[in-house]
């Protein structure tokens, strides 16, 4: 009996299921074993590394990471899915370690435990598409225990993750993962591998935690500056924060005290920088 699910499977499990994956929810599911087996090697955890999933949708990711040694903890929004994994689990892989928690990753208080009461140190997940940032940002923020992270996102998400100061795609995102540690595109990933086939190009993007610059008043705060400079990027800093700051004078004053040019970009600025803009006018 084959561990992972292959086409057949998956289409007979959603047929099962009655699940027709949605936009809404960002659902397209990964049926290649060994695309599978590529992004659990391509995220090098320790051996039985406890592991955050956020989506397992079918379970194909999760069989692999299972597979692997590596006990799970999945987040799952669909009930139906939530409920049928665990079967799924007991009948490829009966001695696998994993828990199931149906919730949506966006509105959870506190990161679940893995099997065992072990913290996941590492979140490896097919990201739905729609939510992936978002999701990311708030679980890193959730969990500082979190050292390790490799996702697969759209590939123009993955590549604004990575981007660095300058570049067409770098934006909001960017600095905001940047808290965390440094982005980088570790491959990307045909679109025949999933069911149905997205219309969109994806890649793996991942993470190592470093330590955190800051406190978290000075994360939400450099947030707010990111959100105002990004809003109207075209726009000089001393015009696109000028409403936050309630004037263009208060807001050059403030890019002043912090060694920033008003009349720079916000696409101009690193996470250092808007850092220390938050540093020097805070809330």
């Amino acid at each position: 009996m084959n561990a992972l699910l292959g086409p057949a499977e998956v289409r007979d499990l959603a047929a099962l299921l009655d699940v027709m994956p949605t936009k809404k929810l960002g659902q397209n599911f990964v049926h290649d074993a060994n695309t599978v087996r590529r992004i659990v090697q391509t995220a090098a955890l320790e051996p039985g590394e406890p592991v955050l999933e956020v989506g397992p949708g079918l379970g194909s990711l999760t069989l692999g990471l299972l597979e692997a040694g590596h006990p799970v903890v999945a987040i799952e929004v669909d009930a139906r899915l939530a409920t049928q994994l665990p079967l799924t689990v007991a009948q490829l892989q009966p001695e696998a370690a994993l828990a199931v928690v149906t919730a949506d990753a966006l509105r959870v208080s506190s990161v679940p435990d893995a099997p065992g009461g072990l913290r996941p140190t590492a979140l490896v997940a097919n990201l739905p598409y729609n939510i992936s940032v978002p999701v990311l940002l708030h679980l890193l923020a959730l969990e500082p225990g979190i050292r390790r992270v490799l996702v697969m996102v759209q590939a123009e998400v993955g590549h604004r993750l990575a981007a660095e100061p300058g570049s067409k795609v770098y934006g909001g995102p960017s600095i905001k993962a940047a808290w965390y540690g440094r982005w980088r595109v570790e491959g990307q990933v045909s679109r025949q591998v999933f069911w149905p086939v997205p219309n969109v190009d994806s890649v793996l993007v991942g993470m190592t935690r470093h330590e955190v610059p800051g406190t978290e008043a000075e994360r939400l705060r450099m947030g707010e500056l990111v959100d105002a400079a990004f809003g109207q990027r075209r726009k000089m800093l001393r015009q696109a924060l000028s409403e936050l700051f309630g004037s263009s004078a208060a807001a050059t004053a403030a890019l002043e005290s912090a060694g920033l040019d008003p009349t720079a970009r916000g696409e101009m600025l690193g996470l250092p920088e808007f850092l220390r803009l938050a540093r020097a006018a805070p809330a």
